[in-house]
């Protein structure tokens, strides 16, 4: 990496995605070079058995601003980003999906907001003005809506997609709300905003164009393992869990 302090750095958690990630770190690539802003992009390699680490390795070669992360065996997507979160250094902070599902253009639209006020802006496929080119299978969208509900009444009132894996972090918002978050796996996202809420961080849900990918990792038991968490989520609120410094 160079020296030049980013002013965006972008997360893309990685598992077994090497038939995935060239595409999205080439187009992620190609949208950030013509910006004005510094940058970077950290994949984090959550344990992959398959050439991720490598694909990130031809990456970087080619670009000091690509980096790799690892830290050996499979944890889960919601523990890689928050690693990549904690490790990165760009006064905005963004994590988006390998699969590229949504791209890293919404930035031109998201970044305004952050600066009229605004400390965390999240990606939404269920608000007006999203859209959805390529829909997940009629089980997994009731599933989602169904879960919704359970997220809103348990944990954070107010936001109809806290799932959608675009979000964008202030400097500030990220250093204070991702070394204090437990959960490894798919419920991470409410953990997550239900602290910088907690926190009293101002969040922005803003539609998103989104394309499902057919080889989505997301099976339809994720969705009870994220109820479970949700409910995680509300006893560890209750217990002031949040309030005491985990290191990730």
């Amino acid at each position: 990496m160079n020296n030049v302090v980013p002013y965006i750095s972008v997360v893309i958690p990685a598992y077994n995605e090497e038939k995935r990630l060239p595409h999205t770190l080439r187009a992620t690539i190609a949208y950030l070079k013509k910006q004005p802003y510094s940058w970077e992009i950290a994949v984090v390699n959550d344990g992959s058995s398959d050439n991720t680490a490598q694909v990130v390795r031809t990456s970087a070669a080619e670009d000091s601003r690509v980096m790799l992360l690892e830290y050996g065996q499979n944890h889960g997507k919601g523990y890689a980003v928050r690693f990549g979160m904690t490790h990165v250094h760009g006064e905005i902070r963004v994590f988006m999906d390998a699969d590229n599902s949504t791209s890293i253009d919404h930035l031109e639209k998201f970044l305004p907001i952050l600066k009229s006020g605004y400390d965390v802006v999240i990606g939404s496929r269920d608000i007006a003005g999203a859209t959805i080119n390529v829909h997940q299978s009629k089980v997994k969208e009731i599933l989602g809506d169904l879960g919704n509900l359970w997220i809103q009444f348990w944990a954070i009132g107010g936001i109809k997609d806290t799932q959608a894996g675009f979000k964008v972090f202030t400097k500030q918002a990220s250093d204070d709300v991702f070394p204090y978050l437990t959960i490894d796996r798919w419920g991470f996202d409410v953990e997550a905003l239900a602290v910088a809420r907690m926190r009293g961080y101002k969040i922005s849900e803003q539609p998103i164009i989104w394309v499902n990918d057919p080889n989505s990792k997301v099976s339809p038991s994720a969705y009870m393992q994220v109820l479970k968490e949700v409910v995680q989520v509300r006893m560890n609120m209750l217990s002031g869990k949040y309030n005491r410094h985990e290191t990730v």
